[in-house]
Order: structure tokens, then sequence, then C-alpha cells
């Protein structure tokens, strides 16, 4: 398996370190290839990010063999803004050619709509100060799943005073309206933006659920590939 990191950042920058390069080291630990993808802040260009993103995965895959890794086994995972990113490319892909499509998403408090319930700091990096109507639509990824999006894990805390747990909520359960695999974790507190801080209270535990998943998808996606 391989995973994509989108670090978070709230689009105005990166929070490289307990949310890329950190997670990264645990992956690898778990026997998983990681890369942390540095995507460009949109600075009001909407499509930069998304863009970087599909690129990501393009090259990954183009590379499997040098890397050693199965091309329908590589995910995406994204911490907060990068969680929307994340979302994004799992909901806006093309199958033509090398496929950007994750084969499964790793959510970490993301923001998913870009209504009422999102994260206002990014959404006006995304979209700027008026965004337009189709622009809301197209960046409110729970109004794009459909039959064909990836699995995902969602993984959150209740208290989160920045990113509305609402969002994960939107998303778990459009995932679930089209039937497509779905786990979430709510722990009861740790606020926004723990990452792979070893102060969150349920680090151990988020790590342990979030292994045990990994590992069953992985054995998912093998049944599938022997149909």
């Amino acid at each position: 398996m391989a995973v994509v990191i989108c670090p978070g950042g709230g689009y105005a920058g990166l929070a490289i370190q307990h949310e890329g390069s950190e997670f990264a080291k645990w992956l690898n630990g778990q026997g998983i290839t990681a890369f942390v993808l540095k995507y460009r802040m949109p600075n009001k260009h909407k499509e930069v990010p998304l863009d970087d993103a599909q690129q990501a995965m393009r090259y990954v895959r183009k590379h499997a063999n040098e890397f050693g890794i199965d091309a329908n086994k590589v995910g995406i995972a994204g911490f907060s803004a990068g969680g929307h990113l994340a979302a994004t490319t799992s909901t806006h892909y093309t199958t033509e050619g090398t496929s950007t499509k994750p084969d499964f998403s790793i959510l970490f408090y993301p923001v998913i709509t870009m209504e009422m319930a999102t994260h206002g700091g990014s959404r006006s990096n995304l979209l700027g100060d008026k965004p337009l109507p189709e622009d809301i639509q197209f960046f409110s990824n729970e109004k794009q799943i459909n039959a064909n999006t990836p699995p995902a894990i969602l993984l959150l805390s209740d208290d989160d005073k920045s990113v509305s747990p609402v969002n994960s909520v939107f998303y778990y359960e459009a995932l679930k309206k089209n039937n497509i695999p779905a786990t979430m974790y709510i722990f009861p507190k740790g606020g926004h933006g723990w990452g792979m801080n070893t102060d969150f209270e349920y680090h151990s535990q988020m790590l342990h659920l979030l292994s045990m998943w990994l590992k069953s998808t992985d054995t998912q996606i093998r049944k599938s590939q022997t149909k």
C-alpha cells in the first residue's frame, strides 16, 4: 500500500511535521509507503491544490514498480484543510490514462463542506471572500459523492471548535447513502489539529484503530482484485 499525505494549514500554509513527515514515518512502520505532498497554496486560484494532488496520484502510480507498491492500493490522507483536499481528490478524479482516483481515504478532522458549517479561513483562502455558488457546490465534497467514491475513515474530536464535526458527519452520511464502506471515530475531546502529537489524549487508541482499518482495507482491496 501507499498513501499520499496532504498536511493541513487552512490553505494558507502546511503543518508539514505533525501532519506530514511524522505521519509518514508511522505509516512506514506499518509497512506502507508514504509521500508527503507539499501542495501549492491556492492564493485564490482554487484549482491549484487539487491539480497538485491529482499529479501526485499520477506520479505514484506511474512509478509504482520503482517504489515496490501496488498501483491499485494507493490511498490519500489529509488533515483539516488537507482533509478537504484529500476528500476533493476522492470526489473529483479522472480514470482516463493514469487514474487519479484514490483507492481509499484517511481524513483527520477534515473540512468537507463549503456551506454554512465550513471553516471560514479555508473557504476564503480557497474560493475568495465572495465565492460563486457553483464553486461552493463543486468544493462541498458531501455533495459530490457517488457510488464510485473510495471508502474512507474519518478521525476527529467532538469538541473541535475550529472545524465543526458536522463536516465529517456530512461526508460519512453521504458515503453510507451510496453504500460506500465508511468508518468514523469521534473522540470525546482533543480539539483541532492534533495530528501525530503524542499529547493528544487518544493518540495510541487512534493509531491502533487506524492500523486495524488499514489492514482490513488492504484485505478488501485484495479480495476485490481476485474476483
